[in-house]
């Protein structure tokens, strides 16, 4: 077993705790789905957003999802390098796992979808 990183990305259209907070939470299913992965097997989540979504940190969405209490978050501002993608929140879900890279499945929402065109169905 090894430890990877499943990336993910989605967009708000608001800088809105709710609609952040849905986002956020809309991502981290849609990876755990496609890699099939429980909590038990993350070893922690790395979230940051671009300097215009100042409304909630989107960990809080991760945390209220049941089993995830115990899983360690840390959310961080994105690099400002311009032109950016804006109202964006990008995950990094490091997990055990036996899965090659090959294997695991990045998900990319909503407007995000133009920065991996490479791993959108």
């Amino acid at each position: 077993m090894v430890v990877r990183g499943i990336r993910g990305a989605t967009t708000v259209r608001n800088d809105e705790e709710g609609e952040i907070l849905q986002a956020t939470s809309d991502m981290l299913l849609q990876i755990i789905e496609d890699n099939q992965v429980v909590p038990e097997d993350i070893c922690s989540v790395f979230v940051t957003t671009t300097g215009d979504l100042k409304a909630t940190f989107p960990a809080r969405a991760i945390r209220q999802m049941p089993g995830w209490e115990l899983v360690p978050l840390m959310c961080s501002l994105e690099i400002p390098v311009q032109p950016s993608l804006p109202k964006c929140i990008r995950l990094m879900v490091h997990v055990n796992t036996e899965k090659s890279q090959r294997d695991l499945r990045h998900v990319y929402l909503n407007e995000a979808r133009i920065l991996r065109p490479d791993l959108v169905d």
